[in-house]
């Protein structure tokens, strides 16, 4: 049997967080009632993912920060603290041919651009106000201003937190996890809307979606050296939100029970920690650690961060888009 111990207030097992996050995504698999995999539909589309020339532009506006590396790593961090909202978006005022989220990170990159990087003191001051007028939203709308309040509240906390464990720098939160994408992970858990963990059946499931795209991001940005060198990058899983299981399932790979696919389709929105959500989003993360497998036995060696960038950037397609995908209104994607 695994031992566990407690790190950072994430319980963790003798493989570690990642290791964890994989078995119980392996789990919620195995019991799953709502979602499967198709395994005929996996092994082609491995195989179609194989042949494919995977040299693609990136098409996330969070992407390709230059300038200075202090500035780059606040923007990448600031970004990342209110990269969820999905339930939301179909709500949001967008930009045109633009999806909710790349239309906010639109607008927080040309801010970066024009006025420098966020600091602490500033974080901890946002107003619902003060985002609605940064991501040009109308506070009028109910759910919107409820977004705006939620952002507004993931700044301050990330303010607090800076304020509270890093004096105010950015550049400490990256010091202190000493090249691992596993401790930055697990310091990021501690602010509440970073606490990606939900509840299956007697299950905790970890995800953490945001806090290990916040790694990968950085690693990204400063191209795997300074504030972004992490030893153990290859380790993260698939960041698990509403838009690589849409992909997936378009493909054929996830097989949605008639009734779910029924609400989603109609656009229903899912409850956040019922059984069909948490399927979804562990079964995805299943889906892409047997890709990796299959690809790396194919001769494409791969990671499952690497494999959700271009599942991402699949997931632009307008065909993608124009089918329904799952909802669901949290702080976690």
């Amino acid at each position: 049997m695994a031992q566990k111990r407690e790190s950072d207030g994430v319980t963790e097992e003798s493989d570690g967080l990642f290791g964890r996050i994989r078995a119980r995504c392996a789990e919620v698999t195995r019991r799953a009632r709502f979602v499967r995999i198709d395994e005929d539909a996996l092994a082609a589309f491995a195989d179609r993912l194989a042949g494919e020339d995977w040299r693609e532009d990136d098409l996330d506006p969070g992407h390709g920060i230059d300038g200075d590396a202090t500035e780059a790593l606040a923007f990448v961090m600031v970004l990342d603290a209110i990269n969820f909202g999905s339930g939301w978006f179909p709500c949001l005022a967008k930009r045109p041919g633009m999806s909710g989220y790349r239309s906010i990170a639109s607008a927080c990159r040309e801010r970066f651009e024009r006025e420098g990087a966020w600091d602490a003191e500033t974080l901890r001051a946002t107003t619902p106000e003060a985002m609605a007028a940064l991501l040009d939203q109308d506070l009028a709308h109910a759910d919107v201003a409820e977004l705006m309040g939620l952002y507004a509240q993931a700044w301050r906390e990330l303010g607090d937190w800076l304020g509270r464990e890093h004096d105010d720098r950015f550049a400490s939160v990256v010091d202190a996890a000493g090249h691992s994408a596993e401790r930055l992970v697990a310091s990021l858990a501690r602010m509440p809307l970073y606490r990606d963990v939900a509840r299956y059946e007697e299950l905790e499931v970890p995800f953490y979606k945001r806090a290990q795209i916040t790694a990968a991001d950085l690693a990204r940005t400063f191209h795997s050296r300074g504030f972004g060198r992490f030893d153990d990058l290859d380790r993260l899983t698939l960041f698990a939100d509403n838009l690589v299981p849409h992909v997936l399932r378009c493909a054929g790979v996830l097989v949605y029970e008639d009734s779910l696919a029924g609400r989603i389709e109609a656009e229903e929105l899912l409850e956040v920690d019922s059984l069909e959500e948490v399927e979804i989003r562990a079964v995805a993360v299943e889906v892409v650690e047997r890709l990796v497998d299959l690809l790396g036995r194919s001769g494409r060696a791969t990671s499952a961060q690497e494999l959700d960038g271009k599942l991402w950037n699949a997931g632009q397609a307008p065909a993608i888009k124009a089918r329904p995908r799952h909802r669901a209104r949290c702080t976690y994607y």
